[in-house]
């Protein structure tokens, strides 16, 4: 069986780029009718962020990507799920002592007692001298007697791999192709620390295999670190799994996301009210194609059109403008009332009581503007309360104060008489034949009355509001413009 999985760090929000890694791992194994699986790899305890967990899992909530096995929320707790547990690596130093010391035994491993200000000694001269930075196997060689000896004086020590010093050892990558790596130019790697604690090149090793993931789907950041791997299953007689190493997302400037350059977290984009089923058709989109000129697919499509063929090599470019365009599309094809339910969250973290509004005909009147929910929200508030404006804001190019005064006069007692139902279209009929009956240019009269509606230099059209607002509710907004006058 296909078995994929993601293993975050909980060290702080889950990264786009991540969701771009965990997406293709659950696309292919969806494809492929197997399992998808969620491990957390903590063994960096200094890094550890509160709540970074709950994040992590809430984003995956959010996106509608369904975890198969391995850690879970569930209705708001966080478990674990499945057979091969634990999945936080936290939880499984016994099993890593297990298997740090078949390679002792094997003389694959090795303890390496040099001090922190040996090491950045030697890494001082490496760099002095222009050579490549890497361990040079001082205690590579020690003997039983010598080992044992700083063992028995509980002298700091780590445990490296062994790394064979001759030879090649080839990655068939799934999305790289073959890459060959000379093993005498790879250091030996530390694979348990001084606390305990193993690295996450012996962990993901040893996890890997007990949980049988058959493919490991990464970013590219990992591709020199592979061979170490391979190296480590080979040592254990293990088969290895296929590898994907993704490429990088980039922003437009060609530089990699960072915070410094923008927002990178999921939750960013959850705050700002794009839509999960926008965002993930966005995301699936850096770095893979359907191979035509289809733009639009729900998670279910990708799940059945994802091909690792089709993943491209190069880095990929995070364009908010594109992701902008993908939101409307999904806003605009959305039912009004649908709509209205994503947004009531943000109506409420902004304090403001829809329970007395129809919330369909609000969020419509922005349907057709906004890229985001929260700009929805934003660019609506003046339904609720109208915001202070300059009188000035009223008058129409190169009208002036007093014939606003009279137009907006004129229209007030036209719509105090107007006959059917208070709606858009109805108004729209309505007041744009008598406009043209009184000789006045539409910009005389709605105008000014859209600003008194809003309150807003841009804003929905007057007949729109009004047609929320109501009757009373506009009226009561022009009166007061005429006073403001």
């Amino acid at each position: 069986m296909i078995r994929t999985r993601f293993a975050p760090s909980p060290t702080g929000y889950l990264h786009i780029g991540s969701l771009r890694t965990a997406l293709y791992a659950y696309l292919f194994a969806r494809k492929h009718d197997g399992k998808f699986l969620l491990r957390i790899e903590d063994t960096d305890q200094g890094r550890f962020v509160e709540g970074s967990l709950e994040n992590i899992l809430e984003s995956f909530a959010w996106t509608h990507v369904t975890i198969d096995e391995g850690v879970v929320l569930e209705n708001g707790e966080i478990k674990q799920k499945g057979d091969k547990g634990p999945y936080i690596q936290s939880e499984r130093l016994e099993i890593y002592q297990k298997y740090i010391k078949v390679l002792l035994e094997k003389n694959d491993a090795y303890h390496c007692f040099c001090s922190k200000e040996r090491l950045d000694e030697m890494r001082k001269q490496q760099e002095e001298n222009k050579l490549a930075t890497g361990y040079d196997g001082h205690c590579r060689n020690l003997t039983k007697e010598e080992v044992d000896a700083k063992l028995e004086n509980k002298e700091s020590f780590v445990i490296r791999m062994k790394m064979p010093k001759e030879g090649v050892t080839v990655i068939d990558d799934m999305v790289r192709g073959r890459v060959e790596f000379q093993n005498k130019l790879i250091d030996d790697q530390v694979l348990i620390k001084a606390d305990g604690f193993p690295t996450y090149h012996f962990a993901v090793v040893v996890d890997d295999h007990l949980m049988e993931i058959s493919h490991a789907i990464r970013a590219e950041e990992w591709l020199a670190s592979t061979p170490k791997h391979i190296v480590l299953y080979n040592m254990f007689g293990w088969e290895t799994p296929k590898f994907a190493h993704l490429s990088l997302l980039i922003n437009e400037k060609k530089q990699k996301l960072s915070k410094r350059h923008g927002d990178v977290s999921v939750i960013d984009y959850v705050k700002k009210g794009y839509l999960p089923e926008a965002f993930v058709n966005f995301i699936a989109f850096l770095g893979w194609n359907p191979g035509d000129d289809r733009e639009f697919f729900t998670l279910e499509e990708l799940e059945k059109e994802f091909d690792f063929a089709k993943v491209g090599k190069a880095a990929a470019v995070f364009n908010i403008e594109k992701l902008n365009w993908y939101n409307k599309q999904y806003i605009m094809k959305m039912s009004k009332e649908e709509l209205a339910k994503r947004c009531e969250s943000f109506f409420q973290e902004k304090s403001v009581d829809v329970s007395s509004f129809d919330l369909a005909k609000i969020v419509a009147l922005e349907q057709g503007r906004a890229n985001t929910l929260f700009e929805i929200v934003e660019n609506t508030s003046f339904i609720f309360a109208l915001p202070e404006y300059e009188s000035s804001m009223l008058v129409w190019k190169k009208s002036d104060k007093e014939t606003t005064k009279v137009n907006l006069q004129k229209t007030i007692e036209f719509l105090e008489n107007i006959t059917g139902e208070w709606t858009r279209e109805n108004l729209e009929s309505s007041m744009l034949t008598w406009i043209k009956e009184q000789g006045l240019g539409n910009g005389d009269v709605l105008w000014p009355m859209r600003v008194s509606l809003s309150g807003l230099q841009n804003s929905p059209g007057p007949l729109e509001i009004a047609g929320v607002l109501g009757k009373e509710e506009t009226l009561t907004r022009m009166r007061q413009a005429v006073d403001k006058i």
